[in-house]
């Protein structure tokens, strides 16, 4: 099995990176397949809302120029996500956002391509507004029926500069345990997939409140 983590750090040797390792190095323990990808380094265009995701339902987003594309159906394979993302103003930084919302746009216009995937959030912070970027992030996952491994507090670790990170003793734990629970899900879907049918996809349902 593999898990894939997307690093929306500009610094792929950051503060954020260092806590995908934490989390990785227990998944690896127990053999998991890992691999990241850095797309805060990238120039990525936002979501202009054209809806043609929705019509052309080849898994693509139509936008040119980025590899989000290529990066979807890397996600589209694996069996777990790990979405990593720096505080901005007490929010995901801005090609993190985009990219989000970009790639599950497309996964929810294609029959729900991360459904029933093992998904999980980690934010890197100086100080505070980590728990708000960790739930923008969460919002992503919990709209597409992921399912999501918790750890022993919010998946946040602290520090400004690369390195500082070492020093939040709770903040590696959480990694840690987080890495355990991720693979332990991950295992007990993968031991019952021939014996406990996933319930069907229901159409969506949209109510608007003004019509």
């Amino acid at each position: 099995m593999k898990v894939l983590a997307i690093n929306g750090s500009p610094h792929a040797q950051g503060n954020t990176a260092y806590a995908i390792q934490l989390v990785l190095e227990e998944l690896e323990k127990q053999a998991f397949e890992t691999e990241i990808f850095t797309i805060g380094n990238h120039t990525i265009k936002g979501c202009t809302g054209c809806g043609m995701c929705f019509r052309n339902k080849d898994e693509k987003c139509i936008i040119k120029g980025d590899e989000l594309n290529d990066w979807i159906q890397k996600m589209i394979q694996a069996d777990g996500l790990i979405f990593a993302s720096p505080v901005y103003y007490a929010a995901i930084n801005g090609t993190m956002k985009a990219f989000m919302d970009r790639a599950f746009y497309v996964a929810g216009a294609n029959k729900n391509l991360f459904r029933h995937k093992v998904g999980a959030s980690i934010v890197a912070v100086r100080r505070s507004g980590g728990l708000p970027t960790f739930n923008q992030l969460n919002n992503y996952l919990n709209y597409s029926e992921m399912v999501i491994p918790t750890a022993n507090y919010w998946n946040v670790i602290h520090g400004t500069v690369p390195g500082d990170a070492a020093q939040d003793a709770e903040g590696k734990q959480i990694m840690r345990t987080l890495g355990k629970n991720m693979a332990w899900v991950l295992k007990m879907i993968n031991s019952t997939k021939d014996e406990i049918a996933r319930p069907e996809a229901e159409r969506k349902v949209m109510t608007n409140f003004i019509r």
